[in-house]
Parts: C-alpha cells; sequence; structure tokens
C-alpha cells in the first residue's frame, strides 16, 4: 500500500488532474476518484461504467485490476471514459 500519482484526462474535460491513488485501489476506484474531480463541475454526469485506459491505448484496463500491478509509472497519464459512448471510441489517426 502505497500513494500513487497519477495524471488522469477525463473525458470531456478540458483539465488534466493529478490524483493521488493507492497501489492497492482497483481500475474502478482509480476512475471513481478522477471523477470527484470533473463530474458535476466541467463534465455532465452520464449513464454506464467508468472505465480506464492507457493514454493513447485503445483497450482499457481490466476493472478489478490494482493500479500497482498495471504497470503504470508514476504520473502517468490515464485516461477515464464512460462505457459505450460514442466518443470513447477512437477515430483513425491523421
Amino acid at each position: 500500500m502505497a500513494l500513487f500519482p497519477l495524471t488522469t484526462n477525463f473525458q470531456e474535460d478540458f483539465v488534466l488532474q493529478l490524483v493521488a491513488v493507492d497501489t492497492d485501489n482497483s481500475m474502478d476506484e482509480l476512475a471513481a476518484a478522477a471523477a470527484v474531480h470533473s463530474v458535476g463541475r466541467r463534465v455532465k454526469a452520464r449513464p454506464g461504467v467508468l472505465r480506464v485506459r492507457r493514454q493513447g491505448s485503445d483497450e482499457p484496463f481490466p476493472r478489478d485490476l490494482k493500479v500497482g500491478a498495471a504497470g503504470l509509472r508514476p504520473m502517468e497519464c490515464v485516461e477515464i471514459f464512460w462505457e459505450g459512448s460514442p466518443s470513447s471510441v477512437r477515430g483513425p489517426a491523421h
């Protein structure tokens, strides 16, 4: 158990947030910690499940994966998005 700083890029938010989570937190807990800083402030709440992926990746982490086991580096940026929302799917890179 140790505090672990990550930068979060929340879907539809224009502000990156620094979030300190525990290495024993799951990806669901990381998503909830990031949501506190965005949802209801600059981002409208939506129905659905929040997911976490490494920035630039198409695949989300498993929801029960622990932060400490994800291979993330301190201060690395992760993306938080609502599963199934149209803007959660990446378009072709140009």
